[in-house]
């Protein structure tokens, strides 16, 4: 399967609870720079690259603690993140480490050596919703097996 070009795809939707819309604001609008969209007082549209993610005020929604084991890491089984240019990648972690973010998988080069290889880091909105930043050296083997 050929991976379609980013300008073909689709931009999807994803609706997640927040504890304080506030805070939300803050997370997603100042340090990922995602630019704000329609908005009530129960929710706002957020761009995340290209892709509408919708901030919802639900507190009592928020509580996400499953994990998987994948290469050695406790990945969280709910989130939800993007694909990122390798230079892309960098700059975020690096404007991440700055801000004192608190990694729950510390940035990394995942599957090393291996079909798939990408950079991966997992970290967590005010809400506790975790966020993948990945990037592929080849974005061709996003899908490979």
């Amino acid at each position: 399967m050929t991976t379609p070009q980013a300008a073909a795809m689709p931009p999807f939707h994803l609706a997640f609870p927040v504890h304080d819309l506030a805070e939300a604001r803050r997370f997603y609008g100042g340090l990922l720079g995602c630019p704000e969209g329609r908005s009530s007082p129960d929710w706002i549209d957020f761009n995340f690259h290209g892709h509408q993610i919708v901030a919802h005020l639900a507190p009592d929604e928020c509580n996400f603690s499953a994990v998987s084991a994948v290469d050695g890491h406790g990945v969280p089984v709910r989130h939800f993140g993007v694909v990122l240019s390798m230079a892309q990648w960098h700059e975020m972690a690096d404007k991440l480490r700055s801000a004192g973010t608190e990694f729950v998988i510390e940035p990394y080069i995942r599957f090393k050596g291996e079909v798939g290889e990408q950079a991966t880091m997992f970290f967590r909105d005010p809400s506790g919703n975790a966020i993948e930043l990945k990037a592929f050296a080849n974005l061709e083997s996003l899908f490979a097996k």
